[in-house]
């Protein structure tokens, strides 16, 4: 890490920088306060884990949207940096409007995450485009990795600062310095980044870039089959990581509907980013010896096995060993599903290939909220819930071991 340009630490440090968002809004404190706002409203525990769960199908069903033409635009010089800093802006506002929300009103509250939602997600979407920018395709699987594993860092140490102060303040008054404090972070660190990364790979400007934009959408749809390495990793990549992003966004409600209490969780929660740091760069490490695909296969492997414990879980330890276990492989996941659609994707249409890759994400980060949501109804046991989405890996490790040998990274 020693040798990493000022360039890279400048890119993984946006992945510091918004991890605040992440570990606070999306996994902590926002789905423990949507069970509070809940309770106010004479609303269950398991019913609002329910409807977190619709909340995050609708917010990332609408990102999924955005990312395809806002990644093909972003491929024009000088687009790439101004959508970017559009999105970042508008996802510090909307986490900053999380804590004016009225505890009375549920649904105000949903709708301001699902607009903070779009602008994190939809800026994700075009700094793992810049990846082609700042770094080669030999360093691409440590760089990325570096940033997960950096982004795990930063997401605690805001977290570490609430668990802290949240004691000497009102329930509302914590949840307000939360959010307050996730913003804050995310502008603060978000700075490097605007001083030293800049778009190296573009398409020159054209007279008219969004019709521009959706015809080569429109072409790259249809010849996407004929890239057998694309086509087959971002099919098997829309089944997994479906599984990753669910379990992410369903893990506090998961806790709390089993009936760990809130201080606990927040323990747990804080172990598991320390936990996720190191084997976030071990992933890395380990592509370097044994390919990235093979270790992509291990990572879902593994989710196999912790959706499968999933389902026997009712006591808090029980909890604690799937909650450490998640952390050994989340991190891994994602920084390695991102480096090699990097190392394999044309960089001077990095940014729509990006777009494609969080598609497809999104798309079925709206499923797995939703099929979870959509059986902790029906059965009314959040472990059923969780179990099922053990599907979404076993899909995709299938799909996955039909991509070509020649695309390992």
């Amino acid at each position: 890490m020693k040798k990493f340009t000022k360039q890279e630490w400048s890119w993984i440090m946006y992945d510091w920088a918004n991890s605040g968002y992440g570990i606070i809004v999306v996994t902590a404190v926002l789905p423990i306060w949507v069970t509070s706002v809940a309770a106010h409203q004479g609303i269950s525990a398991t019913h609002a884990s329910a409807f977190w769960g619709y909340a995050n199908s609708i917010a990332t069903f609408i990102a999924a949207l955005v990312a395809p033409l806002l990644g093909a635009l972003a491929d024009f010089r000088g687009f790439k940096s101004r959508l970017f800093y559009s999105f970042t802006l508008l996802g510090i506002l909307g986490t900053f409007a999380l804590a004016l929300a009225p505890i009375n009103s549920l649904v105000i509250l949903l709708g301001i995450f699902i607009v903070s939602f779009l602008g994190y997600s939809s800026a994700n979407v075009l700094y793992d485009a810049f990846i082609t920018d700042i770094t080669t395709d030999e360093r691409m699987d440590n760089i990325s990795s570096a940033g997960y594993g950096f982004g795990y860092l930063g997401g605690l140490v805001p977290f570490v600062l609430f668990v802290l102060v949240k004691d000497y303040l009102s329930g509302r008054g914590s949840v307000i310095f939360a959010f307050a404090l996730a913003a804050i972070w995310w502008v603060l660190f978000t700075i490097p980044f605007m001083r030293n990364v800049r778009q190296t790979y573009a398409l020159e400007t054209v007279r008219h870039p969004v019709i521009d934009s959706l015809k080569r959408l429109w072409h790259t749809v249809k010849v996407l089959p004929q890239h057998p390495q694309l086509f087959w990793f971002l099919l098997a990549y829309f089944f997994y990581m479906d599984g990753v992003n669910t379990i992410f966004t369903i893990a506090s409600s998961f806790a709390l509907a089993i009936g760990i209490p809130a201080s606990k969780l927040i323990l747990i929660l804080l172990i598991v980013q320390v936990v996720a740091f190191p084997f976030s760069l071990l992933f890395g490490w380990l592509a370097d010896i044994f390919g990235n695909k093979q270790v992509l296969i291990f990572g879902m492997l593994e989710y196999i096995f912790i959706t499968s414990f999933a389902f026997f879980i009712h006591t808090e330890w029980e909890f604690w060993v799937l909650a450490i276990l998640v952390g050994t492989a989340q991190g891994g996941m994602q920084a390695l599903s991102r480096s090699y659609l990097g190392q394999i994707v044309p960089k001077e249409r990095s940014s729509e290939f990006f777009g494609f890759y969080n598609i497809f994400g999104k798309f079925s980060a709206f499923m797995g909220p939703l099929l979870y949501a959509l059986v902790v109804s029906i059965t009314g046991h959040v472990q059923t819930g969780a179990a099922v989405l053990g599907i979404l890996f076993v899909i995709g490790l299938i799909l996955f071991l039909f991509i070509p040998k020649t695309s390992e990274g």
